[in-house]
């Protein structure tokens, strides 16, 4: 219990207090105001219920000192806070300030009210470049207490952003408050904000003192669901995903609600802006889009952040380069005028603001040193520059699919033949054109089809069936193409996977057409060659689409909203699993809304670059509807599901892998299981007896509400563990931080590496395979010049240029990146135990880090060393700012 300082006060009555607000140039800033002056000069309704201490006849007092720290923002501290003419003009304006009310953790044993608060206003105390201290002085009185929480109101006209309050003085050493918050303008909203110290408490173990104030913090972030939510709120509540489409713009531009029962969906942050005019259920779009204002920290941080370079790229690159590129259909004619885009680049047109885009984007952005134009000039990936012909080997195809950035879909085939689960009457025969015999010639000298089988080594790339239901529909779209797929692969005695098959499928059409799908093979003859290089392209243009869809955005970013959401409605700042949590929610809620926005919704980026089109997003709700579930988000379920993994208690992390030789798993396995038990050391700590959990209300309310309104849709599912027991509560939050941390580092900062080549991973194939139902123009273009075939089919120059665009800044960390495990949260700092915990998994990660290097150059590993590889390491915990294809931050920040 940190108790003030006692000394002998000289009067035997309390200190007389200011009626008026002290000037700084009078007392240095110094407000000394006893606990029973508060009521007086309390602003917010709770005056009425704040009890008054009574007068001792001898006071005993402490002198504290507060120390505020205020971060600038990225505009300017001042031109934030609407004042011009810097530091010196503070107290010249009216005298804005900060106004302090300590708040005592228990109540008055006397009267059982709560105490009164101790007020004073803090004044600029210093300044530098990074941030700018207020301080302030109070007298307390011996039976004032522990302090518990500090009241802050902001008296300047405009919001600020508040770091950190330190109170010293007391015999316990200085106490801290982290506060990370931004602060309203009390011209604004007279409201009080309310910081707790950094101490956890579980809700039965709330001082006296908070209870209440603990419950009205709650119900403030909970806010009511009604209105439109105005930028400089906090409240978090829920909505369907209404708002992808813009009808009012165009009709065509009309998309379908996410979520509910036709299309179940995780739900996001509503936001309450008015229906659209022409769709009752739309929502309006506008320009910005409502987000709590404490998950908007891009604006104060002191070097770039991602979120504002994607929105930099879609409002000003991508818009240069559609100026620049005329001709939307254009492809590329050579596979040289694709290397140019790394050597020569690309012309941008002038631009009113001179090197505006080369500030943004100094990796892509060259300026001419002979000219005043700017060009884009792409980096070569790593890919190319180890290997200039990597993306053309079916070996490194293969390989991909275990050590890529879509490492996610590759499963064990467990029965044969292939069939598909669809309707026969709608979408024609369901047997797979994949025959035994095709197999057999293809791994004659390994074995049967039925061996290969009882020894688990066929394994397939399925996006069959959740493709297939939109090939027509897609079809119908300009500059496009879709196929239903399969692609087999063998593994072999070395490790290494040998692509066997691919299949493609179209279903029967509406004007009569019969079903028609075909199988394709590696072949040496020309034709069987060029047909299996087209084919290619049409699986990776699939698999793209899943990694982009489905293993990215549903199952990282648009699963994880509904955690953030449900967290800060449930779980009071005091709560140790918010504390727990909290870092790998940081930016997600902003890049989410940002995405909504530019990335996601109709017409963007991804629509107009990715083969779905704009039947994207209805795509990954039905792969949510089909596919998702809370059990399987886990690293070790994923990889059991997926028959990569089975139970083995003999085995490194009680699992034996299919394909020893996986690099995402062996390394992901590795990291879960430093999660694991850095979990399991803090929650045991706060929760020594399975009582506590099941009593815990604030925490059954949060797990209830993730199941049965945040992933309402699928409360009914299996796959919702029980919340019971600790054990319970250790595999939902190391589930839940594995997604925000393992699992996106694992999809997303790759993204560059072996997407910007994009013939390695086109993400839209845009004419159908020369033998379906071929012209004979067709044909003959595939029979005279089949290089110009597959370069038609890839993306065209500007739907490639995009991509590269979006994933060279999606790749990218930031120079203030917050990588796990590197530093401590204050609040696990200042508990002995917790902070052992943390110090021993950051010691882990440091192991981590050496054992991926060492595998990387171990040559046993041919899926991640060899000649021209790669190495695996985008599972390797820290990393340097920029592209390097390897850290793993707290949260998804991008």
């Amino acid at each position: 219990m940190l108790k003030p300082q006692l000394h002998q006060s000289p009067s035997a009555s309390p200190a007389s207090v200011p009626l008026s607000k002290p000037s700084s140039q009078a007392n240095g800033g110094i407000a000394i105001l006893p606990a029973q002056s508060a009521p007086a000069l309390q602003k917010s309704p709770r005056s009425a219920q704040v009890g008054i201490a009574s007068p001792s006849t001898v006071e005993r007092s402490t002198l504290v000192k507060a120390t505020v720290t205020v971060k600038p923002s990225t505009g300017g501290f001042f031109s934030e806070l609407g004042i011009s003419g810097g530091l010196d003009k503070i107290t010249d304006l009216m005298g804005k300030t900060l106004l302090l009310e300590l708040v005592s953790a228990e109540l008055d044993p006397k009267t059982g009210q709560e105490k009164g608060t101790i007020k004073g206003y803090a004044y600029k105390n210093g300044q530098d470049e990074e941030e700018v201290t207020y301080e302030c002085k109070f007298e307390v009185g011996e039976e004032f207490g522990e302090v518990g929480a500090i009241f802050v109101e902001n008296e300047h006209h405009k919001e600020m952003y508040l770091k950190d309050i330190v109170l010293e003085g007391f015999t316990d050493g200085p106490l801290s408050i982290s506060c990370n918050s931004w602060i309203h303008s009390t011209h604004d909203n007279p409201q009080k904000r309310v910081f707790f110290t950094n101490k956890c408490y579980l809700p039965t173990e709330t001082p006296s003192g908070l209870r209440r104030l603990r419950e009205e913090e709650l119900a403030t972030l909970r806010g009511t669901g009604q209105g439109e939510r105005k930028s400089s709120e906090r409240i978090y509540d829920y909505d369907v995903y209404n708002d992808l489409g813009n009808p009012d713009s165009d009709a065509d531009k009309k998309r379908p609600v996410l979520g509910g029962k036709e299309l179940p969906y995780p739900r996001r942050c509503r936001t309450g802006r008015p229906r659209s005019k022409t769709d009752p259920q739309s929502e309006s779009r506008s320009g910005s889009i409502y987000v709590p204002r404490d998950e908007q920290f891009s604006t104060i941080k002191q070097l770039t952040f991602s979120a504002k370079t994607v929105f930099s790229v879609v409002h000003a690159l991508i818009p240069s380069l559609e100026t620049a590129i005329v001709d939307s259909d254009l492809g590329f004619p050579y596979f040289t005028t694709i290397d140019e885009l790394f050597n020569e680049g690309i012309n941008l047109p002038p631009l009113q603001k001179q090197g505006f885009l080369k500030d943004l984007f100094p990796r892509l952005v060259k300026t001419i040193t002979d000219a005043s134009e700017d060009v884009l000039r792409f980096e070569t990936p790593e890919t190319m520059i180890r290997d200039r012909f990597f993306w053309f080997s079916d070996e490194e195809f293969a390989r991909q699919a275990l050590a890529g950035i879509n490492p996610y879909a590759i499963q064990l085939v467990t029965k044969w033949p292939l069939r598909s689960e669809l309707d026969p009457k709608i979408y024609g025969p369901p047997e797979s054109a994949i025959t035994t015999e095709i197999i057999e010639r293809q791994i004659k000298g390994y074995m049967t089809v039925n061996e290969a089988m009882e020894q688990k080594k066929l394994f397939m790339l399925d996006y069959h069936d959740l493709f297939l239901p939109y090939v027509n529909k897609v079809r119908q779209l300009e500059g496009t193409t879709l196929y239903g797929s399969r692609m087999l692969f063998f593994l072999t005695p070395d490790e290494t996977l040998k692509p066997l098959a691919i299949e493609l499928t179209r279903p029967p059409t509406d004007d009569g057409k019969p079903q028609w799908k075909q199988v394709f093979v590696p072949s040496c003859h020309s034709t069987s060659m060029w047909l299996w290089r087209l084919a290619k392209a049409h699986v990776l243009a699939h698999d793209s689409g899943h990694h982009q869809l489905v293993s990215h955005w549903l199952r990282t970013h648009c699963a994880t909203e509904p955690y953030i959401i449900a967290t800060n409605r449930q779980l009071s700042e005091m709560h140790p699993i918010y504390k727990l949590l909290h870092p790998h929610f940081r930016y997600t809620m902003e890049i989410n809304a940002l995405a909504r926005g530019y990335l996601i919704n109709g017409d963007g980026i991804i629509e107009s670059t990715f083969s779905p089109g704009k039947y994207s997003m209805e795509l990954s709700a039905v792969a949510y509807d089909k596919q998702w579930q809370f059990d399987l988000q886990g690293l070790p379920n994923d990889l059991i599901s997926r028959g990569l993994a089975v139970e083995d208690p003999t085995a490194p992390h009680g699992l034996k892998l299919a394909i020893e030789d996986y690099p995402f798993a062996n390394d992901g396995l590795l990291l879960w299981d430093a999660i694991k038990e850095w979990v399991t050391n803090y929650v045991n700590h706060y929760y020594p007896d399975p009582s506590r959990i099941a009593s815990d209300k604030e925490l059954q309310s949060w797990w209830t509400e993730i199941r049965t309104v945040g992933h309402g849709d699928k409360k009914d599912s299996p796959g919702w563990p029980d919340l019971k027991i600790p054990s319970d509560l250790i595999h939902i939050i190391t589930t839940i931080v594995w997604v925000s941390s393992g699992h996106h580092a694992a999809v997303n900062f790759g993204q560059y590496t072996y997407g910007g080549y994009f013939p390695n991973r086109p993400t839209i194939a845009r004419t159908k395979m020369p033998i379906e139902d071929p012209t004979e123009g067709e044909l003959k273009m595939f029979w005279d010049k089949p290089e110009v075939a597959l370069l038609t089919c890839f993306p065209s120059q500007i739907q490639a240029t995009k991509v590269m665009a979006i994933l060279d800044v999606l790749s990218n960390h930031s120079p203030d990146e917050e990588y796990l495990g590197q530093d401590p949260e204050p609040a696990w700092k200042e508990e002995p135990m917790i902070n052992a915990a943390f110090e021993r998994f950051h010691g882990r990660l440091k192991e981590l880090e050496g054992i991926i290097d060492a595998r990387n150059t171990d040559q046993r590993f041919k899926n991640r060393s060899g000649a021209g590889i790669v190495p695996y390491e985008l599972l390797k915990p820290f990393s340097e700012p920029g592209v390097t294809g390897k850290g793993v931050p707290y949260s998804i920040s991008i």
